[in-house]
């Protein structure tokens, strides 16, 4: 299974634009053969919380049809970053388009404390069964929570992947930090971060990807955007700058 993270930086607030954006780098993982892709926390808003409230939406919203019409035709799966929102709450969630499936919205269940003024918690945890792979999503600051990687690990996740914001102040303790759960729970680890600014943070890129050991496979640079497409059959990675 070959599986893509995308780099990107996010154009506050603009969920039109980045969903241009968006599509570009979707394109280049189905020029790769991708059977996934996936962004970063909060991808086509920016991780701007204060706009959280004015941005919400949900996953039917006709803006995200070009998603599902690519997922559709090239059988890839993505995933997307976005606030929802259901019964007057907003939540940090992400969209996954799948082909020829209704799509699925996963909401952070683990908050970021100073979030929890703003979001909801989800209450839907979610293991995607992929192909050859079983995935388990992780928005930002599940990755900090044990339970949350205990779940992972509990429903036979093979591949775990964090779609972050991660600041330059805070980029080697996250790197640290998803490199350890790689190795103590014998999962191919992803980190789909930002480049350029949002919420407020200079972003620090080093998108990444580690081996079942812990091991660095591959990692972008920190300040262009860019995808890594690795295939888990082979082992063949693939580090794409700039589009």
């Amino acid at each position: 299974m070959r599986v893509a993270i995308a780099q990107i930086e996010a154009i506050k607030g603009n969920i039109e634009r980045n969903i241009e954006n968006h599509l570009k780098w979707i394109k280049q993982a189905i020029q790769f053969h991708a059977d996934l892709v996936v962004f970063p926390e909060l991808s086509l808003t920016g991780y701007e919380p204060e706009l959280a409230e004015s941005l919400a939406t949900n996953q039917d919203d006709m803006r995200l049809n070009e998603m599902q019409y690519l997922s559709d035709l090239n059988h890839i799966t993505i995933g997307v970053g976005l606030p929802t929102r259901n019964e007057g709450q907003v939540f940090v969630s992400m969209i996954f388009f799948q082909p020829q499936k209704d799509r699925i919205t996963y909401s952070k269940q683990y908050l970021y404390p100073p979030e929890k003024s703003i979001f909801t918690a989800g209450k839907n945890p979610l293991i995607l069964n992929l192909d050859t792979e079983i995935v388990s999503p992780a928005i930002c600051y599940e990755a900090s929570v044990n339970a949350h990687i205990e779940y992972a690990s509990k429903n036979n996740a093979t591949i775990y992947i964090a779609s972050v914001l991660s600041s330059v102040n805070g980029i080697d303790a996250e790197l640290m930090k998803l490199s350890g759960i790689a190795r103590n729970k014998s999962m191919i680890t992803f980190m789909a971060n930002y480049v350029g600014k949002s919420g407020g943070y200079d972003c620090a890129g080093k998108s990444s990807v580690w081996n079942e050991k812990g091991e660095l496979l591959g990692q972008l640079g920190n300040r262009d955007e860019g995808m890594i497409i690795f295939d888990t059959l082979t082992k063949e990675i693939k580090c794409v700058d700039n589009g």
